[in-house]
């Protein structure tokens, strides 16, 4: 998926190198004095709003499905942590986006089309709420005639 010169995600959707920000950071969690000195985690930030390699259509649904990661400018920002290298933190990340972005540019699912239910099957659910209608009827006090 990670190309030198940027970013392929689908055969028709290719990221320059250009639009892509990192950022490298002190990683949180357990691992001592690695953890406190070196920074292994990476900080990927992607202007989905004005980047020139999305169509308008993946653009608004990428930044839909980032949701929290989406600042309200439109930059993505993806921060990978999980290996103690920053080389398998910063390909984990581009991972992710290009996984997001992948999705994003899926096609749109077929319009439901609506259907009609057979004249078979009303009559048979009309004959059963009857039949369910004179059950209960029958439950009733009886009277004294």
């Amino acid at each position: 998926m990670t190309v030198r010169d940027g970013l392929s995600i689908v055969p028709n959707i290719e990221i320059a190198e250009s639009e892509l920000e990192e950022q490298f950071i002190r990683s949180s969690g357990p691992g001592g004095q690695n953890v406190n000195k070196v920074a292994t985690a990476v900080q990927l930030r992607f202007d989905a709003a004005n980047s020139p390699s999305l169509s308008e259509r993946v653009r608004e649904r990428t930044i839909k499905l980032a949701g929290q990661r989406a600042t309200k400018d439109g930059v993505i920002v993806i921060e990978a942590g999980r290996f103690r290298t920053q080389e398998q933190n910063r390909d984990d990340a581009r991972e992710r986006l290009a996984e997001l972005i992948a999705k994003a540019a899926e096609p749109p699912p077929k319009p439901r089309r609506k259907t009609k239910p057979t004249k078979g099957s009303v009559e048979r659910r009309l004959k059963a709420k009857s039949g369910r209608a004179t059950i209960k009827k029958n439950r009733g006090k009886v009277g004294f005639d």
